[in-house]
């Protein structure tokens, strides 16, 4: 007997189903070309709501789906709101069933009529929190973590990466994305990125973060090869994002920042310090390669947030009442 996969030994449901499911996650993998941390919370998504289905006594097969009522799907969603999902998650499961239920459909299986009755939950977006001027500029220098116990290339490597986020407003996958041929150092003042979708971008680069990434590369103690990573581990191979968030984490207790300052908050800080100096709001949406104006638009309401708290600080009628 052949050894089972992995989809078999972690999704439940008939053979037919798993089957259908390795084949699924394969192609998004793979034709669609989604992130692998989308692929893995697309399997997640639909492991849950096929143990939810073996638990109210449905056995998950294909015509068992094909058959699937609003109700059931219904029941499924009530039963993760009761678990504390958020509605964002809940939107990326339901995103994921009906990813799977399109690609049954495509292989001959039937069409689940269930899910066309099934709204998305609202979700509430709040709102990015940025980090100050200055504590997005010591984030991005070296000095804060002198007095650790690392490497000073570790320490000039990771505020180069730091740099580019705030910087450039890349994300961090972006800019450990990066290869040493494409490192932007002096003369070099745009720098090309693979962000979500597999869409490319190009991005200028200041003369600061020219600078930081030029210093990473002098002190570095590995011979990058071209088309290598930009930034390296310390044993040489590919950077791990967990490694930057850690040093974000040693930088907030040095700053005294709360939990929100994270990587991700300094491309945050970056749209909304460019949007309090009269950046223009279309530019800012191609800088940070959001698909949509609607997601840019959020650091408006960041900047009008700001002025009511000043308003509602400074103002005499404010602070009387």
């Amino acid at each position: 007997m052949p050894a089972p996969s992995p989809v078999d030994l972690i999704l439940p449901g008939a053979a037919d189903v798993r089957a259908a499911a390795a084949g699924w996650l394969s192609g998004l993998a793979g034709e669609r070309r989604l992130s692998p941390n989308t692929v893995e919370a697309y399997r997640r998504d639909l492991r849950q709501f096929l143990a939810h289905l073996a638990r109210t006594g449905t056995n998950p097969d294909i015509p068992a789906l094909i058959r699937l009522k609003p109700r059931d799907l219904r029941g499924f969603m009530a039963a993760r709101r009761q678990e504390g999902v958020c509605g964002r998650s809940l939107t990326r499961a339901l995103a994921a069933l009906r990813s799977f239920a399109r690609y049954l459909d495509r292989e001959g299986h039937g069409t689940v009529a269930a899910l066309s009755a099934i709204r998305s939950p609202k979700i509430e977006r709040g709102l990015p929190r940025p980090l100050p001027i200055a504590a997005a500029v010591a984030m991005t220098s070296s000095d804060i973590r002198a007095g650790e116990d690392r490497p000073p290339w570790v320490l000039a490597r990771d505020a180069a990466v730091l740099a580019l986020l705030y910087g450039a407003g890349l994300r961090i996958s972006e800019a450990l994305g990066l290869r040493r041929r494409d490192a932007p150092v002096e003369g070099i003042d745009v720098v090309t990125v693979l962000g979500k979708g597999a869409k490319t971008r190009s991005v200028p680069v200041i003369v600061p973060v020219q600078a930081a990434v030029a210093e990473y590369l002098r002190v570095c103690p590995y011979g990058l090869a071209p088309e290598g990573p930009l930034f390296v581990g310390a044993r040489g191979g590919t950077l791990s994002p967990r490694i930057v968030q850690l040093a974000v984490a040693s930088l907030r207790g040095a700053l005294g920042l709360p939990e929100s300052a994270t990587p991700h908050a300094l491309r945050h800080s970056f749209a909304t310090h460019l949007l309090a100096r009269q950046g223009d709001l279309r530019a800012i949406q191609e800088l940070l390669g959001h698909a949509s104006l609607a997601t840019t638009q959020l650091y408006t309401k960041v900047d009008a947030a700001r002025l009511l708290s000043a308003f509602a600080a400074a103002h005499p009628r404010a602070r009387a009442s």
